[in-house]
C-alpha cells in the first residue's frame, strides 16, 4: 500500500512530531507509516484523514499487488 502522508504533512507544514502529537502516537509510528513499514489501523487512518480534511483513500492507495489478492479471491 502506497501512502501520501508525507505530501499531506508538507502541504500543512507539519512535522512528523506535530502529527504524532495530534493523533496520540509516536513519531516513529508516523515514520514507519510513511516508509510503508507499518499499515495503520482503520481508526488511526481515519484520525489522520480528519487532521488533513481528506478521505482515507486520498492518503492510502492500494497498489496492483494489493489488488491482486482481491481479484484472485473473486475467482
Amino acid at each position: 500500500m502506497k501512502n501520501m502522508l508525507k505530501v499531506y504533512r508538507a502541504m500543512y507544514d507539519m512535522t512528523q512530531e506535530d502529527l504524532s502529537n495530534k493523533i496520540g502516537v509516536s513519531r516513529q509510528t508516523i515514520n514507519y507509516i510513511e516508509k510503508g513499514k507499518y499499515s495503520p489501523s482503520v481508526v488511526l487512518a481515519l484520525k489522520i484523514a480528519k487532521i488533513f480534511n481528506c478521505t482515507v483513500e486520498d492518503l492510502f492507495i492500494l497498489e496492483d499487488e494489493d489488488l491482486y489478492y482481491i481479484m484472485e479471491g473473486e475467482k
